[in-house]
């Protein structure tokens, strides 16, 4: 009996840490600054101001993000330690990886980009010192998202973007590009923690649908 519940005790402080760091990071973590301009059925419309990205294409994710975690670690012409920030966003195939990440494909490249802080401009942020590593510069953009919890699966994730687009639709919004996903959270927070969306550009914003903000 006495060993049971020790085994209790010891899996609730398990349990208790784990929460407790997946809150942590959660509070910690700088997130990609917006302005919220409509929401309805479950969808948020955004506006994104202008960031600053560190890129690079590689054969596979690993390499890419190994390559990007190496300059915000200091290899930069100041040597200068990047703060991670939030979501990481993957276009095409979905992967599993820290904050913050932007990811897609080009042929069978993969195309990985970490969100600087917003504190750094095309001027001040550190140069790469890989030469695969390059500095973009990503303009304000308009997008509509749609956010759920739990593991972010092949078969989640698609049910999410149909019903984005079938909402979009319905209300006459025009998208551009295929549908992104965002996950907020690092492989190592609950599940039942986890903030995921799934995100598409806008062509424009209706006036009727920022007067459908409740």
């Amino acid at each position: 009996m006495r060993s049971i519940r020790t085994l209790l005790l010891g899996g609730g402080s398990l349990l208790a840490l784990w929460i407790g760091w997946g809150a942590y990071v959660s509070h910690t973590t700088e997130r990609v600054p917006s302005e919220t301009l409509a929401r309805f059925d479950g969808v948020e419309v955004r506006r994104y101001p202008r960031a600053v990205l560190a890129e690079t294409t590689a054969p596979d994710d690993g390499t890419a993000f190994r390559r990007l975690f190496r300059y915000i670690s200091g290899a930069n012409a100041r040597g200068e330690d990047v703060a991670m920030t939030a979501p990481v966003t993957t276009r095409g195939e979905s992967i599993s990886m820290t904050a913050p990440v932007r990811t897609g494909s080009e042929s069978e490249d993969v195309r990985m980009a970490f969100y600087l802080p917003s504190t750094y401009t095309p001027d001040t942020a550190p140069t790469p010192t890989d030469s695969d590593v390059r500095l973009v510069v990503e303009p304000p953009r308009t997008t509509a998202v749609r956010r759920f919890s739990w593991y972010a699966t092949d078969e989640r994730v698609d049910r999410e973007r149909s019903q984005l687009l079938e909402q979009l639709s319905q209300r006459g919004i025009e998208t551009r590009g295929e549908p992104t996903l965002l996950q907020y959270d690092d492989p190592w927070t609950p599940p039942f923690m986890r903030t995921n969306e799934v995100e598409v550009a806008l062509e424009e914003v209706p006036a009727r649908v920022r007067r459908a903000t409740p």
